[in-house]
């Protein structure tokens, strides 16, 4: 049983991916940063847990001697706070990928799995993205993950670690656990505003585009880039589909709709009926499809598994 360490395993995507990884055989251990989960059956499942801070070398050293096979590198200010003081968040977001990489690749790491950001591309205009398109970060978050990349880079050069790097589009997705910090990302703040409140509002004129990922789909991915022979390689880990905010609000009322019965309003500050542009970027998966990546989830399930979300943890509540 191939053993894997996954650094920030009680997040977001941490904790979805620990669960992913346990139930197809690996031998997980999380990294949980202040504190351990109390869901027993997410627990139940983790070979390790392990309270520690990724940004001190002595939990590091200790993680190491367990020998793990691959290291999926997760530890991030999201992009708000990467705005912050440079020295605090170079701290989380470069200096523990180089600690990560200096110690566990004198104890054999085979594999070092880092997450980096799609938005290293900068602004994306009517273009197909590829891996080989160059980088033009435009904020601090996609910065502090560029520095990350070269880090990654240096590795593949001069260690006998292979470093591999996944671009990530924007996920979606409810969370494994209730205190993940997840209502800010799009689809899923629409998806409970729509739940909740009987109506979207949206922040912008609805024209901006994204491309979303379900969660699970980011969990394959990872998993196909885990077990791949191909090495020292950057991914587009995304679904290929760009939409405009605005469609992504119509899809979420017309599957409200068919749900509840019920007609929701879709407001913005500029204009309610905003025209998607003509013209969009795409961010090409083709290199993680062909390693065997293929995405199980379109953007309707997704958002019909928030909707189911909601009702369960509406029915707790009463």
């Amino acid at each position: 049983m191939k053993k894997v360490l996954v650094t920030g395993g009680s997040g977001y995507i941490g904790a979805r991916l620990c669960l992913h990884l346990s139930n197809e055989g690996y031998a997980v251990t999380a990294l949980c940063h202040s504190h351990i989960p109390s869901d027993e059956s997410w627990v139940s499942k983790m070979d390790r847990i392990v309270d520690g801070d990724v940004r001190d070398e002595s939990v590091l050293l200790e993680l190491a001697e367990y020998r793990y096979d691959t290291v999926v590198h997760l530890v991030s200010l999201d992009h708000h706070q990467s705005n912050g003081n440079p020295a605090m968040v170079s701290s989380v977001n470069i200096t523990p990928v180089w600690s990560i990489l200096d110690i566990f690749s004198k104890q054999g790491l085979s594999k070092f799995i880092y997450f980096s950001t799609a938005q290293t591309y900068g602004v994306l205009k009517d273009e197909t993205v590829t891996e080989e398109r160059r980088l033009n970060t435009q904020n601090a978050y996609g910065l502090t993950h560029q520095i990350g990349e070269v880090i990654c880079d240096y590795y593949n050069r001069t260690s006998a670690v292979d470093c591999s790097v996944v671009r990530l589009s924007n996920s979606y997705g409810a969370p494994i656990f209730e205190e993940n910090n997840c209502w800010w990302l799009v689809v899923n703040d629409l998806c409970r505003m729509a739940y909740t409140q009987n109506e979207i509002v949206l922040q912008s004129d609805g024209s901006p585009l994204r491309d979303f990922i379900h969660g699970w789909d980011v969990c394959k991915g990872i998993q196909t880039i885990m077990e791949t022979e191909e090495k020292h390689a950057v991914y587009n880990l995304s679904s290929g589909i760009t939409r405009s905010i605005m469609e992504i609000a119509v899809i979420i009322k017309n599957i409200f709709f068919k749900r509840y019965g019920n007609v929701i309003n879709i407001t913005a500050p500029v204009g309610k009926n905003a025209s998607p542009s003509s013209s969009r970027y795409k961010i090409d998966n083709s290199k993680v499809r062909s390693i065997g990546f293929e995405p199980d989830w379109d953007l309707e399930a997704g958002i019909n598994d928030l909707f189911d979300y909601f009702e369960r943890k509406n029915n707790i509540i009463n």
